[in-house]
Order: C-alpha cells, then structure tokens, then sequence
C-alpha cells in the first residue's frame, strides 16, 4: 500500500473515516464510529505507518479529537470550511463522501487549512473571548437603556451615566413600573 490520506468528518456524536490511498485514489477504509479517541485510534492503527496525514474538519467540537490524534503523533490538517468550496455544483453529499473529499484535497495538496490553536493556550483564548462577549453585550444593555429613556422622556445620558444611575433614580426618571423595571435589567 502507498501513502493514505485520511478524512474525518465530524459530528456532535460521531465521525466518519475515509481513508484514501493517493496513487490510486482507491479508498481503503470506510465507516461511522463513536466520537470515541480509543475507537478512533484503533481503527487508524492498521494504517499507522502509511497515513500521510489525517484531515479534520473544523467545527464547534473538533479540540479532543485533534489533540488525541496528535498526541497520538499523527500529522492533522484542520480543514477550513469556509474556504472551501465543495458543494458549489454538487447536489448530493453525505458523510462518506464529505470524509474522502476532505482527503482528497488533502492529497492534492489544497486543502484550505484553519490555525490549530496551541491546546495550552485555547483557555485563555476563550476567556477572551467570553469577556469579549460579555462586554458586548453590556454595551448593548447600555444603549438599550439609554434609548428607553430618550425615547420616553427626551432625556440623554451619556454610557457613564446610565452606569451609575440606581434603581431609584430610574424611577424618577421613568415614571412607569414597567420601563423602571426594563431599565433595571439594562444596568445591572
């Protein structure tokens, strides 16, 4: 057997392994398994020696599944599925095709691949992130508060005020129970 390229199409309870010889384009391996490391590596290992690279498509869960298969010292590509343009014309795909495309263009040498955020580092990304998100989501809250008011009274406060406005001095500001209350919610 010559070199084999190995696709794997992920999902939120399985993947699908497709592997590929490159010569050939035969394809030697093909089935479903459990989102399962030990499984996966198992049904890799008869290939171990041959397995040029294995291709993981990039979606919300992909971390265990990448991390494992290099701690396991398999050389992974994370697929870009954004760059890709595999559907464009095709009107039927499923798994099994998805998995051998993903080694084929592997193979071929141009497959667009996404950055595989150094593990020990992915924590403090994704506090970043979630800080990121919160303050949006505040700032939101904020302009929200500060539209209710001037659309209820023709009054502007700047971002710094409604910070420090109170629930009592919401309601001198709001009359209604009801705006006092959605303005309570916006600012704390």
């Amino acid at each position: 057997m010559g070199e084999l390229y190995v696709g794997l199409d992920l999902h939120s309870g399985n993947t699908y392994m497709g592997i590929m010889e490159g010569g050939s384009k035969r394809r030697v391996y093909q089935k479903r398994h459990k989102n399962n490391l030990e499984e996966i590596l198992q049904a890799l290992e008869p290939f171990r020696d041959e397995v040029k690279g294995i291709v993981v498509e990039s979606t919300y869960n992909w971390f265990w599944l990448v991390d494992g298969l290099m701690d396991a010292e398999y050389k992974v590509h994370l697929a870009n599925p954004s760059a890709m343009n595999q559907y464009e014309g095709i009107k039927y795909t499923d798994d099994r095709h998805d998995a051998f495309w993903l080694a084929h263009m592997l193979m071929l040498g141009i497959l667009p691949e996404g950055y595989i955020y150094p593990k020990e580092d992915r924590p403090v990304r994704d506090l970043l992130r979630k800080r990121s998100f919160l303050m949006r989501h505040r700032t939101a809250n904020i302009l929200s508060c500060q539209s209710m008011i001037e659309r209820n009274t023709g009054k502007r406060i700047d971002g710094a005020g409604i910070k420090r406005l109170s629930t009592e001095d919401l309601g001198k500001i709001l009359t209604d129970e009801y705006l006092v209350f959605s303005g309570k919610t916006s600012t704390n």
